[in-house]
């Protein structure tokens, strides 16, 4: 009833879980992750925990080879459920039992590991598979949603679509680098789950990325700001001329109202990300 992707991405350690289903809320139930230990996805008649028994055997040292064979002798009801793991090293398993409905099947190789069941054929896990392959370079959660969507695209879950999730962690990753917990998204009832992620993706880029080049405002930039940060209420009025504490600080505040308090920079410097945001915001 469900297709996944677990992966890592070498250049970073990041590690994630991209999954989709015919299921209501398939991210409460399949994906596990956990800075600079792995990734866990549990599905097929799930047994959730797989999910923190497994990341807490990988925090041990158990290679996720040795995880499936200890479900595999644990689990009574192991003939149905299916897996799959990623360490922190990029080692991988993948775990089909024969009573899954059909077409049910995986890969694993380095750094991922893909795994389905009631799913139209194979050809959505080769699909999965190339697209993984093909989006090397990208950053770890584009990489995981391209190969959901090629997936989808390919038949997915036989029975229809209702809901997906991406959930990625990496060190420093979190929210003001205070936490490796980074993306959580999910779209829990969705005519189309996948498309949906990849809008929430795109905001969750826009609100929670960091910026990538900065420089300082134009003359032009700064006067549109100001009169912006007035007209909004951030300011009684703003003196014309260089960057100065005033106008700092009714810029924060809306940066603060917007959300995009990880794309601030002081000083009279501007992220363009988010400078066109509030651009298209509030009229140029």
């Amino acid at each position: 009833m469900t297709f996944s992707i677990v992966g890592r991405d070498p250049r970073t350690g990041d590690v994630g879980v991209a999954v989709a289903s015919k299921f209501l809320a398939v991210g409460a139930l399949v994906p596990f992750v956990r800075g600079g230990v792995g990734a866990v996805a549990t599905q097929s008649f799930v047994n959730p925990t797989f999910g923190p028994v497994g990341l807490d055997r990988l925090a041990q040292g158990h290679a996720p080879a040795q995880v499936r064979a200890q479900f595999e002798a644990e689990d009574a009801g192991i003939v149905q459920r299916q897996f799959g793991l990623v360490d922190a090293s990029g080692r991988s398993a993948t775990f089909t039992g024969p009573g899954c409905h059909a077409w049910a099947g995986g890969v694993a190789a380095e750094n991922v590991a893909i795994q389905g069941n009631i799913l139209t054929g194979p050809e959505v896990v080769d699909a999965m598979l190339a697209a993984w392959e093909a989006e090397v370079g990208a950053a770890l959660p584009w990489r995981l949603l391209r190969a959901l969507q090629a997936g989808d695209a390919a038949g997915g879950d036989r029975r229809g679509r209702q809901s997906a999730a991406l959930l990625c962690a990496g060190p420093g990753r979190g929210y003001g680098g205070l936490t490796d917990d980074w993306v959580n998204l999910r779209a829990d009832d969705h005519a189309d789950p996948c498309g949906e992620l990849e809008r929430l993706l795109g905001v969750f880029d826009l609100l929670f990325g960091r910026p990538e080049t900065t420089r300082e405002f134009t003359v032009e930039e700064l006067g549109w700001l100001r009169r912006t940060l007035v007209k909004q209420g951030y300011a009684p009025a703003l003196p014309d001329g260089p960057w100065e504490p005033a106008t700092e600080a009714a810029a924060w505040a809306l940066y603060g109202t917007e959300n995009l308090e990880e794309r601030w920079v002081p000083g009279g410097q501007v992220d363009p990300v988010a400078l066109a945001y509030l651009r298209r915001q509030f009229g140029t």
